[in-house]
């Protein structure tokens, strides 16, 4: 599957393993939650960055000890019509303070792209190439929103808050007078 970042196609450079598969120590990998959970201690001798796809049918505060070394958590969307990863991405997010790289995996179609971006992914796994244009337009389509959200965009009454707070600054400098 093609990974969307930032709008482009780009190389995925992490190698997903299973469980029974040997760990390589110079390679960026993807490990499922099982084996995190169950080798979570051996991994701190890692160098290479490490990620895991956590399912969504398990609570992501599970993952809080190890947030600090992970790169990378890919969400599960097994159905486009699940959305419990939404919520585990805005849990990571806001209260988990998670900054590593989001990523959505599954069942994760265009129509959704903003509404995952709004829950603070940044990366995506999708079905075709031809998704990173559309991806590209529906992060550009909308540049107010109301409702505070993972990404962590200012709402638009902040922005208004923040221009209101700049027109008061402005007025308080001396104004120079003019020479005719």
């Amino acid at each position: 599957m093609p990974l969307v970042k930032a709008g482009h196609v780009v190389e995925d450079s992490y190698l997903r393993l299973r469980d029974d598969v040997p760990l390589p120590s110079d390679v960026a990998v993807i490990i499922p939650a099982v084996r995190l959970l169950t080798e979570g201690t051996d991994l701190d001798r890692r160098t290479a960055p490490i990620g895991v796809l956590w399912p969504n049918n398990r609570d992501v505060s599970e993952l809080r000890r190890y947030l600090n070394r992970l790169a990378l958590v890919a969400l599960d969307f097994p159905t486009f019509r699940d959305g419990r990863a939404y919520s585990q991405a805005r849990r990571l997010r806001e209260r988990y303070d998670f900054s590593g790289e989001l990523r959505a995996t599954g069942q994760v179609l265009r129509d959704q792209f903003l509404f995952l971006v709004r829950a603070g992914f940044n990366a995506f796994e999708v079905v075709k190439e031809a998704d990173a244009a559309a991806f590209a337009d529906a992060i550009s389509r909308y540049g107010v929103f109301y409702q505070p959200a993972g990404d962590r965009r200012p709402t638009a009454l902040m922005a208004r808050a923040e221009r209101a707070r700049a027109v008061r600054e402005e007025r308080k400098l001396p104004v120079a007078e003019t020479q005719g």
